[in-house]
């Protein structure tokens, strides 16, 4: 195993922010909709807590970043490299979409569309990933499973609601 150098170290910070800036945008959208109209829904009795979310996202986050880093680490001169972060980059601006579509926006049936090209997009993602590191790839996993129980919990906020 190779050691990481100092310029790498900054580089993987750099990609971790990335998607963690991300979710601080989407939280704008989030936080004032949670008190006044989110609360308000009827929601399926598996809905977690509200302080859930938050640090489940992070870690995701986090997750995701790494993998970007690990991704684009030797560079981006390869087709499969600039597909796999062309790809990254859609899916990362759908999943802010989605909290501006469900909480900004107010429309949880928005959402859902949402949500499925967001899935799509991470499946895509995965595999892009997949042919350049396939750790990185792995690393989206937990990303792919917590997305698909969102789309669950939105569904269902719109067949009660």
């Amino acid at each position: 195993m190779s050691r990481i150098s100092p310029r790498q170290i900054i580089f993987l910070i750099f990609c971790i922010f990335i998607p963690l800036i991300i979710g601080v945008i989407g939280s704008f959208f989030t936080v004032s909709s949670i008190s006044e109209w989110y609360v308000t829904l009827v929601k399926p009795w598996f809905n977690p807590p509200n302080w859930v979310f938050g640090p489940a996202w992070t870690i995701l986050y986090i997750l995701m970043g790494i993998s970007l880093w690990m991704v684009i680490k030797d560079g981006i001169s390869s087709d499969n490299v600039r597909k796999g972060v062309i790809i990254f980059g859609a899916q990362l601006l759908v999943n802010l979409l989605w909290s501006i579509v469900f909480f900004g926006m107010r429309s949880p049936l928005g959402a859902f569309v949402t949500i499925l090209i967001l899935l799509g997009l991470i499946v895509l993602t995965i595999r892009s990933f997949r042919i350049v590191s396939p750790q990185a790839s792995y690393l989206l996993y937990p990303y792919f499973c917590w997305t698909m129980f969102a789309t669950l919990l939105n569904a269902m906020i719109v067949v009660l609601n």
